[in-house]
């Protein structure tokens, strides 16, 4: 991918997107669940009905899949696996979002896509049609996906045009801000697979911006605006961190600047983009939430500072910490691919959903 935007052949997205591209499946039913590809509310979705009776009305389940909001497919097989799971273990609806990815498409269109999916199906018409419980729908997403399902989490406590409340949010190593990537987190694990550092900063500037002026301000850790002043202990890591996740880091903050950057990237600022940037007021009114860090993965603190500033909100949290995992873990669930790590974490996050949703 590197050697071909070098030669200007195409975009390094585009070229990690064809390796992505091999582990597509198609829709294929079993005799637990019906899998197909469809579209609810004009965005293409891949479809999970489980074949049992429900004896009630059923759970559902909004899943969003990660790739850095730049790579990814609802049909990639781990994505297709886990789903297909959730929908028979859980007996539940899974919708698995195929939302627009950068380039071309950047921010706010992934977010976009994903609320106008889960505004749909809330809909009690819609929540009728597919026989689902309005009192047991939650939104789902690794990496990536987990950002979105935080950012669609917040915004729907504050839609009035929204009546049927999440019962969960389940945030899978998730992504959730941009103005600090020198945590801890950042530092431990700048070079280890599947997401160094270089990768984390390139997906960060791929979904906020076409400019490659902020790629390199980013690297550098120099790209914040003066306007985020006021934002900057929402990251504070020698707050939010627990003390164990901190280790013997020294806490420096971003440095502040040139003016600019968040007229020219306003993603920067904006808890759709980066929901750990909400305010306490708006963090209170959210659902339940199982948050999942591993050890070796860069946003292992974005996740962590985000359950702590929930709890701090009075919002009930289950974060499991996982030492001896690394991030993307959870989609290693099947031959060759298979770990034990990934079937515990898998595991892990199902028995969570039995107990909350």
């Amino acid at each position: 991918s590197e050697a071909a935007e070098l030669l200007g052949l195409m975009n390094y997205m585009e070229g990690l997107r064809l390796i992505t591209a091999v582990e597509l499946v198609a829709p294929t039913s079993d005799e637990n669940v019906t899998v197909t590809d469809t579209e609810l509310s004009g965005v293409p979705v891949r479809l999970y009905l489980p074949k049992r009776p429900p004896g009630g009305l059923r759970r559902a389940v909004l899943f969003f899949h990660g790739g850095g909001w730049c790579l990814g497919d609802a049909g990639m097989h781990g994505y297709d696996l886990m789903s297909r799971r959730i929908s028979n273990e859980l007996n539940a609806v899974v919708v698995s979002v195929n939302y627009r990815l950068a380039p071309p498409h950047r921010f706010p269109a992934q977010f976009e896509d994903v609320y106008l999916v889960t505004k749909f199906f809330l809909q009690s018409k819609v929540l009728s049609q597919y026989g689902v419980d309005p009192a047991r729908v939650c939104v789902a997403g690794d990496s990536a996906g987990g950002n979105l399902a935080a950012a669609v989490a917040q915004q729907l406590s504050e839609d009035p045009e929204v009546k049927t409340k999440l019962r969960a949010q389940v945030l899978i190593y998730p992504a959730l801000q941009a103005l600090d990537l020198d945590l801890p987190s950042y530092r431990d694990n700048a070079d280890k697979p599947l997401l160094p550092r270089a990768l984390m900063v390139r997906f960060w500037s791929e979904y906020l911006s076409a400019d490659p002026a902020l790629r390199a301000a980013m690297a550098s850790n120099r790209h914040v605006p003066p306007e985020a002043g006021p934002l900057l202990p929402l990251v504070d890591w020698s707050r939010w961190l627990p003390a164990a996740m901190r280790g013997a880091h020294t806490y420096r903050g971003p440095a502040l600047g040139a003016a600019g950057p968040a007229r020219r990237f306003p993603g920067l600022l904006d808890p759709r983009a980066c929901p750990l940037l909400a305010s306490e007021a708006r963090l209170r009114r959210l659902p339940p939430a199982f948050v999942l860090t591993c050890e070796h993965d860069v946003l292992r603190d974005d996740g962590a500072m985000y359950a702590a500033r929930l709890r701090a909100a009075g919002v009930p949290v289950t974060h499991h910490h996982a030492k001896d995992a690394f991030h993307g873990a959870m989609t290693f669930l099947a031959w060759p691919l298979e770990l034990a790590v990934g079937q515990r974490l898998f595991n892990t996050c199902v028995d969570w959903l039995k107990e909350n949703l």
